[in-house]
This record gives structure tokens, C-alpha cells and sequence, in this order.
């Protein structure tokens, strides 16, 4: 006969597993997302919370006053919400280069409401989120999500945070380098494209007057822009990798802040 008691120790460990995993999964990229249902999140979050509890070394809580364990909570609560905002800080990348991209294109004010990330994002930035966000997935994004969340217990046991402001800023701004960096990449045949096409629409203003450049550019650059977006989707797989290892260099970054 199986035997399914358990002590309240038992459960409020159970119970810290479960808020780390639950902030994870709410800030996390791909879990995040407003168009995966909330039952789902909700339902993942506590079979990865039983099967971390049955392998998670169990250490004896400090505290003496419910304000005690409060604090323990939030400090789970915290590590969580850190470990996922590091891995959810790499997928804005795209949008940065669909900024770009259409701001070159003369696309800047065709913006629309994007309901997977809950921002206004451009033609561009929707179409680059959702290509690397698709080869993310097939490259096994969210398998090493959750097992570098498994084995941020090793490193940071449960009410074993400690937060260093100093070197989270550092990480941060690391972060903010290679954020342009990646993103001019990403966007750069269009951005290069551009300004040929800029300096060959002005060469004509100069040859031929008569001729309303101004219209004749901002159809050229549409189309143009239109036509190198899709024959640079070639590169769209170098773009993911470059952010996958920015991905698994930001969630380490910020795991060592937090030891």
C-alpha cells in the first residue's frame, strides 16, 4: 500500500520549489508567451516542482516567525523571476533589429499590437521574433530552460540566494553591448542595402531634378527592403544561435550573481 503522508516541513519545502519554478515559468521566454493558456503554465510549473522535490536534497529551514518564512519565499520568488528575466532579456534582440529594419524600409509607423509578448511591435520585429523564436524551439530552447532551472538548485539551494547588486549591473551592461551588437547583425543586409540605395537615389536627384525623388524612394525602399528581409532568411539560423549562446551566458551570468 503506498503511503502519501507527509509532514508540514515537507510541504513548505514543496511549497519554495514551487515559487521558484512558478516565477520562472511566468518571465521565462516561449513559457511566457500570453497565447500558451494559463492552465498549461499553471499545470507545468507543479509537475516540474513534484519531480524537482523528489530529487532536490532537502535542508533544514532557518526561521522562528511566519515573517521569516515570508522572506524565504520572496527570496525564491526573486532567484526565479532573475533566472527567467536572463533568459527573457535575449529574445528582445529581434524586435531591437525589426526596430531597425523597418525604421530603413520607411516602415517605422506600421506598428501593430503583437499578443504573444504584449507589445507594440513593427512588421519586422514580429516576423524576426517569431522565425528565431521558431528555430529557438527546434534547437531545444526549452529543454535547456528547465534543466538549467534543475540545476540551479545544485548551485543556489532553496533559501541559499544571496544577491549582489554590483555584479548584476555588470552583467546587465555586458548584456546591453552585445544587445546592439547582435541586433545590427541581424539587420544589417537591410541596413547595408539601405544606404546604397540612398546614395544612388541621391545621385539621381542630382542627375535628373525634374524627377520627384522622394516618392519614387520611399516605394524603391519598400520593395527593396521587402525582398532583402526575405532573401536574408538564410541568415536567421546564425541570428538564433548567436542568441541561443547569449541566452546560456546570461542565465549563468545571473546564477553566479545570485551564489
Amino acid at each position: 500500500m503506498l503511503d502519501y503522508t507527509f509532514t508540514y516541513t515537507d510541504l513548505e519545502y514543496f511549497l519554495l520549489i514551487l515559487v521558484r519554478v512558478t516565477c520562472f515559468v511566468y518571465v521565462a521566454p516561449f513559457f511566457s508567451m500570453s497565447n500558451t493558456p494559463r492552465r498549461i503554465r499553471v499545470g507545468l510549473s507543479i509537475f516540474v516542482a513534484i519531480l524537482l522535490y523528489q530529487v532536490v536534497p532537502h535542508e533544514a529551514l532557518e526561521y522562528r516567525t511566519l515573517l521569516g518564512y515570508f522572506i524565504i519565499v520572496m527570496k525564491e520568488a526573486v532567484t526565479g523571476l532573475l533566472i527567467g528575466f536572463g533568459a527573457n532579456l535575449c529574445s528582445t534582440v529581434v524586435s531591437f533589429a525589426g526596430h531597425i529594419a523597418d525604421m530603413e524600409m520607411g516602415l517605422s509607423m506600421a506598428s501593430m499590437f503583437d499578443p504573444a509578448t504584449k507589445e507594440t511591435s513593427t512588421i519586422s520585429g514580429i516576423y524576426y521574433n517569431y522565425m528565431v523564436l521558431l528555430m529557438l524551439l527546434i534547437s531545444g530552447m526549452h529543454r535547456y530552460l528547465l534543466k538549467a532551472l534543475a540545476e540551479t538548485y545544485t548551485l543556489i539551494p532553496v533559501n541559499g540566494a544571496i544577491f549582489r547588486a554590483d555584479e548584476l549591473m555588470a552583467s546587465m551592461a555586458e548584456f546591453m553591448s552585445n544587445y546592439i551588437t547582435i541586433g545590427f547583425r541581424i539587420c544589417l543586409p537591410i541596413f547595408a542595402v539601405m544606404i546604397v540605395l540612398n546614395a544612388v537615389l541621391g545621385i539621381l536627384a542630382k542627375v535628373s531634378p525634374q524627377l520627384n525623388m522622394f516618392a519614387v524612394g520611399i516605394q524603391m525602399k519598400v520593395l527593396v527592403g521587402i525582398c532583402i528581409l526575405f532573401l536574408s532568411t538564410a541568415m536567421l539560423p546564425d541570428a538564433a544561435g548567436f542568441i541561443y549562446d547569449q541566452m546560456k551566458h546570461m542565465v549563468v551570468s545571473f546564477v553566479e550573481t545570485m551564489m
